[in-house]
C-alpha cells in the first residue's frame, strides 16, 4: 500500500472545535445536470455515430451531453460558409438529443485557418480544411467567433443546455489556446460571444472559463480583463482532487463578487491499471475503482447548490486513453452501470471514510480508505484535547496509511478521520 502524502503538522493543544464544515450540507432536491462527454464532430463523422452516442447517453440516464463542436470543421472556408456534412451531423445529433429528452452542451473551439491569429510561419501550412497548429490560436477578430456561436444559438435554441466558450485557455501545454496574453485574449472572445448569443436567443446559458487550473491565478486575471457580466456560469475541468478544486475556485469567485454557478464539465478516471501507471497526466485506476469513483463524485455534488453540472469524461474510451464508461470496443465497463444508477438517484449516500488502528513499535498506524476527490484530515485526541492533526491525500486506490508521532504513545488515543468535503459529521472514529 502506498503511504499517503501528509500535509499537516504536529499541533499540540489545538482547539478541538475547528472541524471544517461540510460543503454538502444543503438538503434541497438535486438540480444537478448529470451528463457525459460524447464523440465530438470531426471531418466525415458518420451520422450513425450521433445515433449510437445518444442512445447510450439515454441508457446512462444523462440529462445532458457535452460535445466538442470545432469551429474549424463547421466553417472551414470562410464566414457564413457552413460545411454541409458537419451541419447534417450536428442537426442529427440535436434531433437525437431532443427525441431522448437530453440537452446538449456545445463546447466551441478551434479557429479555422481563415480566422486564425497564428504567426505567418504557421499559417503558411494551413489549407482550406483544419490544420491543428493553426486551429490552436485564437481568432484575430473575436467578432468572427461571436458570429458563429450566434448562428448556433439561433439554429438550436433551448435544445442547448449551454454554449461553452472555448476549451482550457489556461492549459499550459497550449493544445487549445496558443499564443501570448491568454487571459486578455480569452476575455475578448467571451465579451464578444456573450451579447451575440443573447441577441440570437436570450434563454441560452453561456459558459465562460473552461478552466483546468484551480489556484485562481488565471481566473483573477480574467476578472481583471473584464469578463464579469459576460457569462452565466463558469465551466471547470477538474480531474485531480476534484472536490477540493471546486471548493477552492468557488472561494475565488466569492472573493471577487462572482456568484455564478460552476459547471463541472470534465472529470473522470482512466481504468488503465495495471497496464499503465499514468494516462493523460492522471493516475490509472482499476475498472471497479473507476465505477466507485464516478458514482461517489456524483453523490457528493448532488446537494451542492453552487455546482450546476457533473459531466463525466467520457462515454467511450479509445486506443490512447481509458476514461470511457464504455471500452474502446463498445462494451460496458462497471462504471456504466454505476454512473447510470448515480444519475438516476443522485441524492443517494456517497462512500465513507474507513479507519483501522494498530500499534507498530512505539507508534500507532492509522489506515483505511475513503471517497475520492478531496483532502482527508486525521485528528488524534487524548481525552478531549486535540494533540495532533494531519491533512493528506489518498493514493490512487483511495487508500491511506499514516504513522502517528511516537510522542503520542500507543494507548489512550481517540482517532477520527474525515474527508474535508463531507466534514467531521461523517468521520470514522476509533480508540486505542
Amino acid at each position: 500500500m502506498a503511504v499517503a502524502l501528509v500535509l499537516g503538522a504536529l499541533a499540540w493543544l489545538a482547539p478541538a472545535g475547528n472541524a471544517t464544515r461540510s460543503a454538502g450540507a444543503h438538503e434541497a432536491s438535486s438540480a444537478l445536470l448529470g451528463g457525459v462527454s460524447i464523440t465530438g464532430l470531426g471531418e466525415g463523422s458518420p451520422l450513425a455515430q450521433a445515433d449510437r452516442d445518444m442512445s447510450w447517453a439515454s441508457r446512462l440516464n444523462a440529462k445532458v451531453v457535452r460535445v466538442d463542436l470545432p469551429w474549424s470543421v463547421m466553417e472551414p472556408r470562410g464566414p457564413n460558409q457552413i460545411d454541409p456534412h458537419a451541419l447534417a451531423y450536428t442537426d442529427r445529433l440535436m434531433s437525437d438529443a431532443s427525441a431522448k429528452g437530453i440537452r446538449v452542451i456545445m463546447m466551441v473551439e478551434s479557429t479555422p485557418c481563415w480566422a486564425s491569429s497564428a504567426p505567418a510561419t504557421v499559417l503558411r501550412r494551413c489549407g482550406a480544411r483544419q490544420s491543428v497548429a493553426v486551429n490552436r490560436w485564437p481568432p484575430s477578430n473575436p467578432a468572427d467567433y461571436a458570429a458563429f456561436v450566434a448562428y448556433l444559438a439561433a439554429r438550436y435554441g433551448t435544445q442547448l443546455a449551454a454554449i461553452e466558450v472555448w476549451n482550457e485557455p489556461d492549459q499550459a501545454n497550449q493544445q487549445y489556446f496558443a499564443g501570448p496574453e491568454k487571459a486578455k485574449r480569452y476575455a475578448a472572445i467571451l465579451r464578444a460571444a456573450y451579447p451575440a448569443i443573447k441577441q440570437a436567443n436570450p434563454n441560452i446559458t453561456v459558459l465562460g472559463g473552461s478552466l483546468v487550473g484551480s489556484s485562481g491565478v488565471f481566473l483573477r486575471a480574467l476578472y481583471a480583463a473584464g469578463i464579469k457580466g459576460y457569462y452565466d456560469g463558469l465551466s471547470v475541468h477538474f480531474y485531480d482532487l476534484t472536490l477540493a478544486s471546486l471548493r477552492t475556485i468557488h472561494a475565488v469567485q466569492l472573493a471577487n463578487g462572482d456568484a455564478t454557478p460552476l459547471w463541472l464539465d470534465e472529470f473522470g478516471w482512466s481504468s488503465c491499471w495495471p497496464r499503465y501507471m499514468i494516462q493523460q497526466e492522471q493516475a490509472c485506476v482499476t475498472k471497479q475503482l473507476q465505477a466507485t469513483n464516478v458514482s461517489d463524485l456524483v453523490h457528493a455534488l448532488a446537494r451542492v447548490p453552487y455546482v450546476a453540472s457533473a459531466v463525466v469524461y467520457k462515454l467511450q474510451g479509445g486506443a490512447s486513453e481509458d476514461f470511457g464508461v464504455l471500452s474502446a470496443g463498445g462494451s460496458r465497463k462497471p462504471a456504466f452501470a454505476a454512473l447510470a444508477a448515480a444519475f438516476a438517484s443522485p441524492l443517494s449516500s456517497a462512500g465513507h471514510v474507513s479507519l483501522s488502528l494498530r500499534s507498530a513499535g512505539a507508534s500507532v498506524v492509522a489506515s483505511g480508505s475513503g471517497p475520492p476527490g478531496d483532502y482527508v484530515r486525521l485528528e488524534a485526541f487524548q481525552g478531549a484535547t486535540l494533540r495532533y492533526w494531519a491533512v493528506f491525500t489518498l493514493d490512487r486506490f483511495d487508500r491511506y496509511s499514516v504513522t502517528l508521532p511516537s510522542l503520542l504513545g500507543t494507548n489512550g488515543l481517540r482517532i477520527r478521520v474525515y474527508q474535508l468535503w463531507s466534514g467531521a459529521a461523517r468521520a470514522a472514529q476509533r480508540k486505542i
